[in-house]
């Protein structure tokens, strides 16, 4: 029953989010999939932190639409998210659902909060950001960057990354005393694993994005852009690793958030629980 539950949930909200222009149709359907299984792999834990990740994400992408149109052209994929996208944000998270389902272990727990924070630190980050009056600046070199480049952060976007993780660890706290499921470990270590974890994160997403993410220079405008045409053009790879597109440094980023709030978790069930 669960999985039918998850199903039929995940095509509510998936076909929601076509009709609504923030999924295509593979992402849909890769959306669909994912659901079945956080619902039904997991409980309404799993399936929770999805949900609200991707309706928050969803929300905030259509804020202001046309002042964000200048820094959403430096990004390789916009606008509607496709099947690589849904699963680089979250695909982590259901491979995680999946372990626990068949090797239950709490330290499953405690990464998938890390995950779920980090990729919606991220996204607020970028929604909120890109509407920032002043420009962003570099986290390597602290230079102002145009708005939309890869590595750039600003303090709206970073107020951002850090409340939308700290959503998440208190929704997390919230849904593990509702279902009464998940480890035994100290209930107010939650918020602070997802807030630090999230936050931590969306950072490493920002310093990969300045450092190893490919990027290429557009011929016509000469801005620097993630993807491989721009203005009617092919453009010119000057910088990072030929794989390391946006997607991947998500995952990259995401493992790290994971990380760090299993650590605190952890931590804190060994010296207060």
């Amino acid at each position: 029953m669960d999985w039918i539950i998850g199903a039929v949930g995940a095509c509510l909200v998936a076909g929601a989010a076509y009709a609504k222009r923030s999924l295509s149709a593979s992402g849909a359907i890769v959306a669909i999939i994912m659901g079945t299984i956080y619902y039904g792999a997991g409980d309404l834990f799993w399936f929770g932190l999805l949900l609200l990740f991707f309706i928050t994400s969803s929300i905030l992408s259509k804020v202001k639409q046309a002042e964000k149109r200048q820094a959403e052209q430096m990004y390789e994929k916009s606008g509607r998210r496709d099947a690589v996208q849904v699963l680089a944000n979250g695909g982590i998270g259901m491979v995680l659902c999946l372990g626990n389902y068949i090797w239950p272990s709490p330290l499953w727990f405690g990464a998938f909060v890390g995950v779920m924070a980090t990729v919606t630190a991220d996204t607020w980050a970028t929604e909120w950001g890109s509407l920032s009056k002043s420009p962003p600046r570099s986290i390597v070199t602290w230079k102002p960057l145009p708005a939309g480049t890869s590595g750039g952060v600003s303090l709206r976007g970073s107020a951002a990354a850090v409340v939308g993780a700290g959503m998440i660890g208190t929704a997390a706290l919230v849904l593990l005393l509702w279902t009464k499921s998940g480890p035994d470990w100290p209930w107010w270590a939650w918020i602070p694993a997802g807030a630090l974890g999230g936050t931590v994160g969306a950072f490493v997403d920002s310093y990969l994005g300045a450092t190893v993410q490919v990027m290429y220079r557009c011929p016509v405008c000469g801005k620097s852009v993630e993807s491989r045409t721009h203005c009617g053009a092919a453009t010119t790879r000057y910088r990072g690793w030929s794989f390391m597109n946006n997607d991947a440094v998500n995952l990259l980023s995401s493992v790290a958030g994971g990380g760090l709030a299993l650590t605190i978790m952890v931590l804190a069930g060994r010296w207060f629980g």
